[in-house]
């Protein structure tokens, strides 16, 4: 008896321990529903609302975009961020990243129940239990990581709650594509996008398996898997990646272990506002996008974020045609540079790079230079400095990074230097400004600011404005046939030829001299225009009058003052590559003209679209005036200036071919109708070259007038700016896809004026004009 009390004695001791074990595995799972319950409720902290998981607050970059679809650069603060859908990404991509971070992802509804258990009971010794959605709620909703072990458990269940919201939200596919546009892979590398680009060059579509193995690996811990900082452990994580993707079957052992063998080939292309292609272009966007931003505010009546809401900008640039306007930039100017060094070393020239300029005009030139710098207006207004402090401080020695051409190549030096050094410095290098249209549509297709925008930020195609002289006598001629009805076989004087006094508003005589100071006989116009002779420009401003010639030029888009005086014949006005690209562009159009476009269309980052691009056009000439003055300019590739585009051989018996004619021999056989300009003292070379669906403008010169070559052999357009246009027009004709015309121009089809000068019908302008001493005067070829 006693012994069956005590067997019942023992069951029932027992059954309290299954009671109470039951007692704490249901407290248990009543305290986790209370706990997920109190978390649903916000008592936790704050949970975003169905709107918000519908529309997550990311702050994503403006996308510049190429007229062939490529992208061109980004405007943002701090998040470079554009994000890509499901289908944009490779599917070993997409593969790598289940089997890495949540092998489980398409069995659960949030939560993995089995790892989180695993994690539970081996106390995380066995790898952790987020999800793939639990990792994107934690990026998207934490903005805090809390240190306190309390604080962050709370954290991980208000993610878990957020996590099957998000589940209950979106497919897979788009909790997929969302964590990859989240996460911040370093080096402004904010999602796949730009990841892919900044780290191996390339569209994320385009990614090979071992470069998406590796950008999944950094989601364990970009700061830690750097590649660029630690590429060994790196290069380790990708490892583990790719035995992951073995390990549930997306690749075959023998992949693995192939790849795992490979070094990371990293392809950094840093992605910032200094550096990528267009660099100029885009500088000139940021100001466009500002005054547009200021004008069209969202529905709501507040201000678009160029930087943060994700706009895109669809831009009529061509990623080709600027990347071969930006080769042909970098290949001519280091070697023009280095002749320029070559005639300015201390011992040619003590004043260098200056000329004409006696020590105390240089010290004044410096000294205005010195006080638009930024290092003096810091130190004027923000640390308030005297002037005479400041300017102390110019000639205290410092370390510098400064710009040269190495090797033939844009590139930097660390050095130690006086500011006031670095600034003569910096002045001694040419710069230049390109622009390239098609004329029918106005369509910008290659900009090119200058040579390097990270040192020289001033842009020579819109802001930059330089005397242009003979590129502009065109416009002299262009009135002349419309008001005389001229021929460029009509032949006209060369010989001295002044306008009186007072004529015109003149105060004084003027008597422009030719160039080569050669006079005598009568020349076709279109000889003249070809040789560039001042005389005969003369004689033709005089018989049509500066005013007319001041009125076409601003009908055909010039913006900037010409006075209506007589030397603007030869080019005194100071205008821009911008300006001159779309006023001969009107000559190529059949003398419509078309404002240049830049930007085509702007959406908002849900691709509706909030600008387009309407057209600016204005019939300024008869389509017979503009067909005759290409013909007119045809000549001065011809047998004119611009005839080294056609000649072979020269550089075997003319030493400055072989220094700066780069890219020669051009050897074009098509037509080309195009106008060579030098201005006084060779400060400014200009070279205006057409073909029928694309005007290309190139000027070439120093940031001051006194910055120039002393002599007219290296100094002049046709050897200073032609060979831009040379090695630019050579790569475009190579690359079939542009379609870049090698046809004649189309003359219209009631042509009344002569322009085959081999036919009859050349007459000559009787000028009765006295013909008088010429004293000195302007001398621009």
């Amino acid at each position: 008896m006693a012994k069956i009390k005590k067997q019942t004695s023992k069951n029932q001791d027992f059954s309290k321990y299954i009671r109470w074990f039951w007692i704490l595995f249901l407290a248990g799972i009543i305290s986790i529903v209370v706990l997920f319950l109190v978390a649903s409720w916000g008592w936790l902290g704050e949970l975003p609302d169905h709107t918000v998981l519908e529309n997550p607050k990311t702050n994503l970059a403006t996308e510049i975009i190429s007229s062939d679809g490529e992208t061109l650069g980004k405007f943002y603060y701090d998040d470079n961020r554009t994000p890509v859908g499901f289908e944009e990404l490779p599917e070993h991509l997409v593969e790598a990243l289940i089997a890495t971070e949540d092998a489980r992802f398409h069995d659960h509804s949030g939560i993995d129940a089995r790892g989180t258990l695993r994690a539970a009971v081996m106390l995380g010794s066995g790898g952790g239990a987020s999800t793939i959605s639990q990792q994107l709620a934690k990026q998207l909703f934490t903005k805090q990581v809390s240190k306190s072990k309390l604080e962050r458990a709370f954290q991980k269940v208000r993610e878990w709650v957020i996590a099957t919201r998000l589940e209950r939200q979106y497919t897979k596919e788009e909790i997929i594509a969302q964590y990859f546009n989240i996460y911040d892979f370093l080096n402004n590398a904010d999602g796949i996008r730009s990841a892919a680009r900044i780290y191996f060059g390339k569209e994320p579509w385009d990614l090979e398996l071992k470069e998406s193995a590796m950008l999944v690996g950094m989601f364990k811990n970009s700061a830690l898997y750097n590649p660029r900082v630690r590429p060994e452990i790196t290069k380790d994580r990708r490892n583990v990646v790719l035995a992951q993707m073995e390990k549930y079957g997306y690749i075959t052992v023998q992949v693995k272990d192939s790849l795992q063998k490979t070094e990371l080939d990293l392809n950094y292309t840093p992605e910032s506002h200094r550096e990528g292609i267009a660099t100029y272009f885009r500088e000139y966007l940021k100001t466009f996008m500002k005054d547009w931003i200021e004008k069209n505010p969202k529905p709501d009546g507040t201000k678009w974020s160029l930087y943060n809401d994700g706009l895109k900008i669809y831009t009529t640039i061509d990623s080709r045609m600027q990347q071969y306007a930006e080769d042909a930039v970098q290949q001519h100017m280091p070697r023009l540079q280095a002749e320029f060094f070559h005639q300015n070393t201390p011992k040619r020239n003590p004043t260098a790079p200056f000329l004409e300029l006696t020590p105390g005009g240089i010290d004044t030139l410096l000294l205005r230079a010195m006080r638009q710098t930024k290092r003096w207006n810091r130190m004027k207004y923000d640390l308030k400095k005297s002037n005479e402090e400041i300017e102390q401080s110019f000639f205290k020695p410092v370390q510098m990074t400064v710009f040269e051409w190495k090797d033939g190549k844009a590139s930097e030096k660390d050095t130690i230097m006086k500011p006031i050094d670095s600034m003569r410095y910096y002045k001694s290098f040419l710069r230049t400004g390109m622009m390239s249209m098609d004329p029918q549509t106005g369509h910008v297709k290659a900009w090119v600011g200058g040579i390097n925008y990270r040192h020289f930020q001033y842009d020579m195609v819109k802001q930059g404005k330089r005397q242009i002289g003979s590129t502009f006598k065109p416009f002299v001629y262009t009135a002349a046939i419309d008001q005389l009805h001229l021929s460029p076989c009509d032949e006209i004087p060369d010989t001295p030829f002044c306008i009186e006094k007072n004529k015109y508003g003149n105060p004084e005589e003027w008597c422009p001299k030719n160039s080569d100071d050669d006079y005598g006989g009568v020349r076709t116009l279109k000889n003249a225009l070809a040789n560039s002779v001042n005389t005969v420009t003369a004689r033709l401003i005089d018989k049509v009058g500066p005013l007319p010639v001041k009125e076409l030029a601003e009908k055909l888009g010039v913006e900037s003052n010409i006075p209506p005086v007589p030397s603007i014949a030869l080019g005194t006005p100071d205008l821009s590559v911008y300006e001159m690209v779309g006023a001969y562009a009107a000559f190529a159009n059949k003398g419509v003209y078309t404002k240049p476009v830049m930007v085509m269309q702007i959406e908002d980052k849900n691709g509706t679209i909030l600008y387009q691009f309407k057209p600016n056009t204005r019939d300024v000439l008869s389509e017979e005036t503009a067909y005759v003055t290409v013909k007119l300019l045809e000549g001065v590739t011809q047998y004119g200036s611009g005839v080294r585009l056609r000649t072979k051989g020269a550089d075997a018996y003319r030493p400055d071919y072989k220094e700066i004619a780069t890219g020669y021999p051009y050897e074009f056989t098509n037509p080309i109708a195009g106008k060579t300009g030098t201005t006084q003292n060779q400060s400014d070379g200009w070279f205006m070259g057409m073909v029928p669906n694309l005007v290309t403008g190139v000027w070439v010169g120093g940031e001051d007038r006194a910055v120039h070559f002393s002599s007219i052999t290296y100094g002049q357009g046709a050897a200073m700016a032609l060979p831009i246009w040379g090695l630019y027009m050579k790569s475009c004709y190579a690359d079939e896809e542009l379609n870049i015309s090698k046809d004649e121009f189309e003359p219209p089809a009631a042509l009344s004026i002569i322009v085959d000068c081999s036919e009859e019908g050349k007459s000559t302008i009787i000028d009765d004009i006295q013909e008088e001493a010429v004293p000195e005067g302007l001398d621009f070829n």
